[in-house]
């Protein structure tokens, strides 16, 4: 299999390192392609990949096109190279809000297409991914196309209808939580801590929270209550948060995110 990838910014250059890490194939047969040639040059000299002239040399060696351009700049590069696809060349768009029928109105609908959402801890092979595809894509080709992106982390399959809400709590969601590290962290200043301690000490917690859930299964309010003894410290501060709405405007902040995700 020889995989390309257009766009090598930060999320193509993050599935392109998960691919030659993990070894979804060899280095030599992934081809990429980048306006940027201070982006061409980093992924010829850290993963010592073959870098294309254009697009079309991209289509023209590769049975996997990994498209990782952004959403707004999607259309005028597709249009220049509309005709040049091979009918068998399985396409992954990353492209925020770009539906499948819009992409098969700008690529061809016979052609083989998996629409995905990844998120930027995929940087550090953390990301997680929501897939879906069109009808044009077999059993085997979408096996293909969950085992690369799972080089970055989890890729999870979902219907398309479900995509809108994977970029508001996914996609969008690590901007969400370095806020509350940033805010929790600037409480522990203001508490006495040094900056650097309470970064750490606030994006442990995350972390250490997240994993302790997906590890045991448990629902996140029966964890919640684990933490909360009577009249402590932490139903205290829990109390302050429903009080500020702090779901609701989570909840808010996501639809708004679905909301503009509709309209790229």
């Amino acid at each position: 299999m020889k995989i390309g990838i257009i766009g090598l910014g930060n999320m193509g250059g993050a599935i392109l390192g998960g691919i030659v890490t993990k070894g979804i194939v060899e280095k030599e047969n992934v081809t990429g392609f980048d306006l940027s040639d201070a982006l061409k040059e980093k992924a010829k000299n850290s993963y010592g990949i073959n870098i294309a002239g254009g697009n079309e040399d991209v289509l023209a060696n590769s049975d996997v096109v990994i498209l990782a351009v952004k959403p707004q700049h999607m259309g005028d590069m597709l249009s220049k190279i509309k005709d040049k696809w091979n009918k068998n060349t399985l396409v992954i768009s990353i492209a925020a809000g770009k539906t499948i029928e819009w992409l098969e109105n700008n690529i061809g609908s016979d052609m083989k297409i998996v629409r995905c959402m990844p998120n930027t801890p995929a940087l550090i092979g953390e990301g997680c991914t929501g897939v879906c595809v069109n009808k044009n894509v077999s059993e085997e080709e979408k096996k293909n196309a969950l085992n690369i992106l799972c080089a970055c982390g989890k890729a999870i399959e979902v219907t398309e209808s479900q995509m809108d809400a994977v970029v508001g709590i996914s996609g969008s969601a690590p901007a969400y939580v370095f806020m509350f590290i940033e805010a929790m962290a600037d409480a522990g200043v203001a508490a006495g801590l040094t900056r650097d301690k309470a970064y750490e000490f606030a994006a442990s917690a995350v972390k250490g929270s997240a994993a302790l859930m997906l590890e045991t299964g448990k629902h996140p309010g029966e964890l919640k209550d684990m933490v909360c003894s009577p009249a402590g410290t932490t139903i205290a501060a829990v109390q302050v948060l429903e009080e500020g709405g702090f779901r609701g405007v989570v909840m808010d902040a996501v639809e708004a995110c679905v909301e503009r995700n509709r309209e790229l």
